[in-house]
């Protein structure tokens, strides 16, 4: 018998005994998301949303929203994909086949907030890696998108400890992997790189989900867990985070990710603060809208 909390706790996950399989189409439209945008396959991305009826329905829903000023109503996936463009479509389908895993029971912690989250870190990171030179933002916005997956572990498998988690981070205002680690005895970090491996994810997503609060841990593929790790704390910080403030004072170019990030990406030294953080106001607008119109109306 282990009498290690914390070994009991990693084996527990190891086993994943509650977690469902990774949904039928998340895997090769990752894999879709990781091509160049003009190598990514049209019909393929048509077909494989076209195999989901909730998925075509969001899709539908999306491209006739107000907020993207259609003129004509949209009646097929394609016509959608076509409307929206490639890159709204794979954020469409991609938040329905991660809402999918996610428990509904809200009691423990809203799947909305955790899509808010997420996706304003995917679209955060992607706007930051194109305005410092970083050479791959796609990747960039699917790193964020993903980052904590290792909540939705952690939902599954460790219902009530993690519910102690959040409460806890609530009460005293702290970040939720400080109040994980107090409560559980690990984060949703090392949750993350369990589901990442039994999902064979690839080995920079892989990273960036077990390193993304700790980016000098990283073993490879530091500039873009560092990437994240800003962003993510960025969300935090512009009340984007998971439900409650945190109270904290931070100086960003004095993170740990900062420093990493620049070995990379010079032009982060001459990036213009002040406009980009009037920017993010626009950026959360814009996420909110897009979690309200797709998932709120459910």
């Amino acid at each position: 018998m282990n009498n290690d909390p914390k070994q009991a706790v990693l084996e527990k996950l190891q086993r994943l005994e509650r977690m469902p399989s990774i949904p039928a189409v998340l895997y090769p439209l990752i894999k879709q998301l990781e091509q160049p945008a003009e190598d990514v396959n049209l019909d393929k991305v048509v077909d494989l949303i076209s195999q989901d009826v909730a998925m075509v329905g969001q899709c539908l829903q999306m491209a006739n929203s107000p907020l993207f000023g259609r003129a004509q109503e949209v009646e097929s996936v394609r016509s959608a994909v076509i409307a929206l463009g490639i890159r709204r479509m794979h954020n469409i389908a991609m938040s329905c086949c991660i809402l999918k895993i996610i428990p509904p029971d809200r009691s423990t912690f809203d799947p909305l907030i955790f899509w808010e989250h997420s996706l304003g870190c995917a679209l955060l990171c992607r706007h930051f890696a194109i305005s410092i030179g970083f050479p791959n933002p796609e990747k960039a916005y699917l790193a964020g998108l993903l980052h904590d997956l290792g909540i939705i572990v952690n939902i599954w498998v460790l219902p009530q400890a993690f519910k102690h988690a959040c409460e806890l981070a609530r009460s005293e205002r702290i970040p939720l992997h400080e109040a994980e680690l107090r409560t559980i005895g690990i984060t949703h970090c090392e949750s993350g790189k369990i589901l990442a491996e039994r999902w064979h994810f690839s080995a920079d997503l892989t990273e960036v989900m077990k390193c993304h609060h700790d980016p000098e841990s990283a073993q490879s593929h530091r500039a873009l867990v560092a990437l994240v790790s800003l962003n993510d704390l960025l969300c935090r910080m512009w009340s984007l985070g998971y439900g409650h403030g945190e109270d904290r004072q931070i100086d960003f170019r004095e993170q740990p990710a900062f420093a990493l990030l620049h070995q990379e990406c010079p032009a982060l030294s001459k990036l213009d603060w002040a406009r980009f953080t009037f920017e993010l106001e626009s950026r959360f607008e814009e996420v909110q809208l897009l979690v309200n119109q797709v998932f709120r109306a459910q």
